[in-house]
């Protein structure tokens, strides 16, 4: 399977080492372009052992999939670079927020084939979470390859489009709202005199095993409140005080702002 990346940031260097970790393909099959000027990028990616490239044009020249891992205000100009050299053995995978499928296949020709993905940064530590929908020429086969790249880098799920704007907001946010939350916490256990480290090892633990709670036990997030819960104690006191300032309301509301501007950006 050869691969190439146009874009070779954290993001595509953590795909690089799932997918050579899952051993779907060899290091030998991945080319990946930067800039000239981008030397940190070209390094870090030669040091997992594939080759680089400063040409776009290669990059698709090389490949069967293209995955398009630069930043939003870069796709178009990248796109009409490439655009000669696209044929219909050429899947492109779009990890680009906010670019719809459809601009996409306009800009490269309605015959291509293309799948807009969204991810997040824990795919760094192959922790991902990934949604992928199809673009009008994809087919079956297509969602299925994509589905095992991504899985080896965490989860992968396939939706349709006009979701990813809110799984924009959710998950491709979501590690934001996180650390947020885990920085309020760690300064909460230093107000009360644990030191900050162990302050902020033990928010990192107790997020960590939570969300492992969630995903392996398989109960709602609202049965294991309850089981933490006991009755006039301090953990549903401290309950009450977030449900009266709106903690609940604040995330939602935080999504639904954020899926908005998503929205407005793919437009």
């Amino acid at each position: 399977m050869l691969i190439g990346f146009i874009g070779s940031g954290k993001i595509a260097q953590a795909l690089i080492k799932g997918f050579l970790s899952a051993r779907i393909t060899k290091v030998e099959s991945i080319l990946a372009s930067a800039p000239k000027d981008d030397f940190k990028n070209h390094t870090k990616t030669r040091d997992i052992g594939c080759r680089t490239t400063y040409c776009n044009d290669d990059v698709v020249k090389h490949s069967d999939i293209v995955i398009l891992a630069v930043k939003p205000p870069l796709v178009e100009t990248v796109l009409h670079e490439v655009k000669p050299l696209i044929t219909p053995k050429h899947l492109m995978v779009s990890i680009a927020a906010g670019i719809t499928s459809q601009t996409i296949e306009q800009a490269l020709g309605n015959e291509c084939r293309v799948v807009r993905v969204m991810s997040n940064t824990p795919v760094l530590i192959r922790q991902g979470a990934t949604v992928f929908a199809l673009g009008k020429k994809a087919n079956k086969a297509d969602g299925e390859l994509v589905k095992r790249l991504f899985e080896s880098v965490g989860i992968c799920e396939q939706i349709p489009e006009n979701l990813i704007d809110a799984v924009t907001a959710l998950s491709g946010s979501g590690p934001a709202y996180t650390y947020m939350c885990m920085e309020a916490l760690a300064d909460a256990g230093v107000r009360e005199g644990i030191p900050r480290e162990l302050s902020y090892n033990l928010v990192a633990q107790t997020v960590l095993g939570a969300a492992r709670m969630v995903a392996e036990t398989g109960k709602h997030p609202a049965g294991l409140k309850d089981d933490v819960c006991s009755p006039a104690g301090c953990t549903i006191n401290a309950m009450y005080h977030l449900d009266k300032s709106g903690f609940r309301s604040i995330l939602m509301d935080a999504v639904q702002i954020a899926t908005k501007v998503s929205k407005s950006s793919s437009q």
